[in-house]
């Protein structure tokens, strides 16, 4: 019999490390998730999850991930400002690399209402 030598590390791998809103609309819904899973044979345990501005705030799972496993980050993107979205997310775990994820888009004006002009038909004016 042989033995396995692989150490037994947790490893994170990502779906996806950038999401791409396109283009949502001014105070609509900024929320993603970036998908992971826990690729290496010891637990998994997110040690912090940061980013690279105070309108970007990520959610993650406090409890170890076990290997094989998989589960989320939710980031929620205050779509109160018209421009351009590129932010980092900073995900720190027990693997002792530094992930960063990345969100962009673009966040338009809400279009106005816009009412039909009323015409009047000549018919009606009796």
């Amino acid at each position: 019999m042989v033995e396995d030598t692989t150490p037994k590390v947790p490893a994170i791998t990502f779906s996806y490390l950038v999401y791409d809103y396109g283009t949502i609309l001014k105070d609509g819904d900024g929320t993603c998730y970036f998908e992971f899973k826990n690729t290496g044979r010891a637990d998994l345990q997110l040690t912090n999850v940061s980013s690279s501005c105070g309108c970007t705030v990520p959610q993650w799972p406090k409890e170890p991930i076990p290997p094989g496993q998989s589960d989320h980050i939710k980031v929620s993107y205050h779509t109160s400002r018209v421009g351009t979205i590129n932010k980092n997310i900073y995900v720190e775990s027990n693997t002792g690399e530094k992930v960063t994820l990345s969100i962009k888009g673009y966040v338009s004006e809400t279009p106005k209402e816009i009412v039909p002009e009323q015409k009047t038909s000549p018919l009606m004016n009796n």
